[in-house]
């Protein structure tokens, strides 16, 4: 299976004198990346394999280089020559003090450095700080669909049918029947996301957090906040849990990257909204089997899935909200917000988005294209579809097909 997208992007940042940091949710293929893509990278250009230190820091084998000493100690007796070295560590963040030991490999002027990490509080949010300036993050998602289809050799509906009831973790490709998908996914998350949170973090009421991650997942793409959150508990498990808490059961998952957070964004104010927001997941596959995949509701499913691709692409993804002004039969000027799905951001380009299963009549074309024609600027404003051509529609939206969006990496300049 090639990724070559994110290979490209380590390509591109060989010997640029800062820490290559890949993260992402854990099993998406970070180690294939680094240890094979990227390795065998390393080798057809001509690097002698004498110059790889390559470590996997959660195999048992490799424990005693998670004392930080030890690491140093080794990888500098590793470097005999001025040729330069790559350093490839796999999952870091095992290695005490590792924001220390990965700025001392910086002072080694022939060593360029990579790493993965599966926790997005010490390796992403605060990768400036921690490497002063000097780590360079790539982030590694689940497969996207057209990945999903060229790993599975499959199409269309079937696709996307497994695409959004398994997810796109890269072991999906490898097994065939459902229950086996079903077993693998069901065991990762207990033995692997959900240990990890509760280690990392030290939870107290692992009841507690677990329910609240099953009530995202069955409310996906929904609009919420602690507060709204703490309440249901209240509500339907006569259950007290302050919104703090909440709070903070909801940076755990975003930390290990299983959501995603859209805020919103109002668009003619020019201005965030603080709350409510929404959360997606980072693969269907694994929000499915958290509610034993009881709730297959495709609009919610394909709001989930356009979101992820368009973080894939690069975008910065917020939840639109759009004031608009209004009369009533008594004439009355009253004003009402309308939602627009996603505002993407890529530098200063700027695209809106509607997801829409279908558009059966004119009737709820017009619904769903009423907040965009409310927008006065000139950005590119598209309601993607599940089914139907590509078109631009006489109020110059772009209707585009959902397949054509996810299969065409330049769809959006249609």
């Amino acid at each position: 299976m090639n990724r070559n997208m994110y290979l490209d992007k380590l390509i591109r940042r060989k010997g640029n004198g800062m820490i290559k940091v890949i993260t992402g949710i854990r099993r998406c293929g970070k180690t294939y990346l680094l240890f094979e893509l990227f390795h065998q990278h390393l080798l057809a250009s001509g690097v002698d394999k004498e110059h790889i230190i390559k470590i996997a820091l959660d195999d048992r084998i490799n424990k005693k280089y998670r004392d930080p000493d030890v690491l140093c100690e080794y990888v500098h007796n590793e470097i005999k020559d001025e040729q330069m070295y790559y350093i490839l560590l796999d999952e870091v963040q095992m290695v005490e003090e590792f924001e220390d030991v990965l700025n001392s490999f910086l002072h080694i002027k022939n060593a360029d450095v990579y790493v993965t990490g599966s926790n997005a509080k010490f390796l992403s949010k605060d990768i400036i700080t921690e490497f002063r300036g000097r780590g360079d993050q790539v982030h590694l998602y689940p497969l996207s669909f057209a990945e999903f289809v060229t790993g599975k050799g499959i199409e269309g509906h079937q696709a996307w049918y497994e695409f959004t009831m398994y997810g796109g973790l890269p072991k999906m490709l490898e097994i065939e029947n459902n229950e086996d998908k079903s077993n693998y996914l069901r065991d990762i998350f207990k033995e692997t996301y959900i240990k990890d949170i509760l280690e990392r973090n030290e939870v107290r009421n692992q009841t507690e957090m677990e329910e609240l991650l099953d009530y995202l997942a069955s409310a996906i793409g929904g609009l919420t906040n602690p507060k709204k959150l703490s309440d249901t508990f209240k509500t339907v498990k006569n259950v007290s849990v302050h919104p703090d808490t909440i709070k903070k059961y909801l940076d755990y998952f975003e930390d290990s990257f299983l959501i995603s957070k859209a805020s919103r964004y109002d668009v003619k104010g020019k201005k965030y909204i603080s709350t409510p927001a929404k959360y997606y997941f980072t693969d269907c596959g694994l929000r499915n089997v958290r509610i034993n995949f009881r709730q297959y509701e495709e609009t919610h499913i394909m709001e989930n899935v356009i979101y992820n691709e368009l973080l894939i692409r690069g975008y910065y993804v917020d939840v639109g909200v759009v004031e608009v002004t209004y009369s009533d039969e008594e004439k009355r000027r009253l004003q009402k917000q309308l939602e627009v799905d996603f505002v993407c951001n890529q530098g200063s380009r700027r695209i809106y988005i509607q997801s829409a299963l279908a558009l059966p009549t004119r009737e709820k074309e017009e619904q769903e294209q009423m907040s965009l024609r409310n927008i006065n600027d000139s950005f590119k404003k598209v309601i993607i579809v599940k089914d139907g051509p590509t078109h631009y529609n006489e109020d110059g939206i772009l209707i585009l097909n959902l397949f054509d969006f996810l299969l065409k990496e330049n769809s959006l300049e249609f």
